[in-house]
């Protein structure tokens, strides 16, 4: 009898694997964070650690302590966070991390530049709240009041109501034992429409531009074509089938024109509206400042790059003296407190001592990567200009560091100059190249692209094909799949769709 053997073998294998010490995870979370979670993060800490305190500027100097048994942090920052990049790093660990550790600083301070004081913002309703005074108006019974309530409830980002009326109705009756017909919430739903914004609460595009135009005044050019369009032929409107819409209502190309212009001129997502006002309010603290100062009226090129870290809001830190005397006559004493204590005590040393020297590597990688996207984009920042391609490995290479974490730098953090604010992913692009050899950004590209789209002939818009010709003309040597996407990028839709009615 044969039996058939499997010849089960077993391997060992010994890896070597660096474990990131506390410090180096610090730093990593401290290097991806903007300047306003850096602020929070010091607030928190702050009230963490009691050894931690806000230091005046005369006290920043101050030698921090150091525990026993223990190297200077000096000496430990050049064996731990500036080997960072010889680590393996799980950077995806750290892509949902809202931490931020550190403090920051200001190499020079622009003329310009102005220190603002913390001003609280003015209460602004909310649309919701809004459209709940409005209803209060209505003077409903209780019965459409709960309608009301369950429609405003329902209301999407846009302002759009979604559900359906039988699910409206069927929760009312689960909830509060009342039975609602399907029509009633109809019915209420059309009312809520007619508040500020008009349009909210539509359950569809087609039924939110009718109700304005509807809404709309007589005076409005085209009106009347507009409704019947949008009402009777929505379909046609949609794909641009302007040779149908002319021959069905008999009107002349310029009264379509007209009717279309209407049309667009009503408001799409009418519960956008507070939601634009709210994200208006979440101003952008740039983390970096980068002026050119000219010295030579005669030569502009002449001069010199002002960088600077932000750091209007962020507080120096220190060790508490006090603890730092407790500690002292802790050393000094025979009798010494139990164990329990001193690891206390020293730990939380420890930990403001990573913290503050965290803070400062973090502030020296920032300014590192900051001036050398000053060096390989030297025009743009002197004459607001001419982006040179530029990838992260460029950065990575001149400044002996991982690409991951020029990546963690450059991600959310912004830069003012004197030709606006600007995020410094906008920096990073890649190079294409001309017929001539030489090599231009994409974005010089996309900005042509847009050139054209906006200076075609919108009775006839070019087909991406057609584009992508255009830019080999011009010698860009771009393929249509390039064309399509970068389109895309531009927010700019398909020819079809971008005809008009001239």
């Amino acid at each position: 009898m044969l039996r058939n053997q499997q010849n089960i073998s077993q391997k060992q294998q010994q890896s070597l694997q660096q474990k990131l010490s506390p410090q180096q995870l610090q730093f990593i979370k401290l290097l991806q964070l903007p300047t306003i979670a850096l602020e929070q993060r010091i607030k928190e800490e702050l009230e963490l650690n009691p050894i931690l305190e806000e230091a005046n500027q005369v006290e920043v100097g101050q030698e921090r302590l150091e525990t026993d048994d223990e190297k200077p942090v000096s000496e430990e920052k050049e064996e731990g966070l500036e080997t960072l990049e010889e680590y393996e790093v799980d950077w995806d660990e750290f892509d949902s991390n809202t931490e931020y550790d550190g403090e920051s600083y200001f190499t020079q301070t622009h003329p310009d530049a102005e220190e603002w004081q913390n001003i609280p913002d003015p209460y602004h309703a909310t649309l919701l709240e809004e459209l709940e005074s409005q209803v209060a108006l209505l003077d409903l019974n209780d019965e459409e009041q709960l309608i009301a309530d369950q429609i405003l409830g329902s209301l999407d980002e846009d302002g759009y109501f979604r559900r359906d009326l039988e699910a409206v109705a069927d929760n009312i009756a689960f909830n509060h034992s009342v039975y609602i017909e399907v029509e009633d919430v109809d019915r209420v739903r059309k009312q809520i429409q007619l508040l500020d914004p008009i349009g909210i609460a539509s359950v569809s595009l087609q039924d939110c531009l009718l109700v304005q135009l509807e809404q709309a005044s007589n005076e409005l050019d085209g009106r009347e074509l507009a409704i019947d369009i949008v009402r009777d032929a929505w379909t046609a409107f949609e794909k641009k089938h302007f040779n149908k819409l002319l021959q069905k209502y008999g009107v002349s190309e310029m009264e379509l024109k007209d009717a279309f212009d209407a049309i667009k001129g009503m408001d799409p997502r009418p519960g956008a509206v507070a939601t634009e006002m709210e994200e208006s309010q979440n101003y952008i603290e740039p983390d970096f400042e980068v002026y050119w100062r000219n010295t030579d009226k005669k030569n502009l090129d002449k001069g010199e790059f002002i960088i600077n870290l932000n750091q209007r809001n962020t507080p120096s830190l220190r060790i508490s003296p006090d603890y730092e005397q407790m500690w002292n006559e802790i050393k000094q004493k025979k009798e010494k407190p139990d164990q329990q204590t001193q690891n206390f005590i020293k730990g939380k040393i420890d930990s403001a001592n990573w913290f503050i020297e965290s803070i400062k590597q973090r502030q020296n990688t920032l300014m590192n990567v900051m001036k050398t996207m000053v060096a390989l984009q030297e025009d743009f920042f002197k004459y607001g200009d001419n982006l040179k391609p530029m990838i992260l490995k460029d950065i990575a290479e001149r400044i002996g560091m991982d690409i991951s974490t020029i990546s963690r730098v450059v991600n959310g953090k912004y830069v003012q100059t004197n030709f606006g604010v600007y995020e410094l992913k906008y920096f990073f692009n890649e190079a294409l190249e001309t017929e001539s050899g030489e090599e231009v950004s994409n974005r010089e590209v996309k900005n042509t692209l847009k050139e054209i789209i906006d200076n075609e002939d919108k009775r006839s818009p070019l087909s991406d094909q057609h584009l992508a010709d255009r830019l080999n003309e011009q010698g860009y040597k771009v393929a249509r799949r390039t064309v399509s996407k970068y389109r895309e990028q531009l927010n700019e839709p398909v020819a079809r769709l971008r005809k008009q009615i001239i």
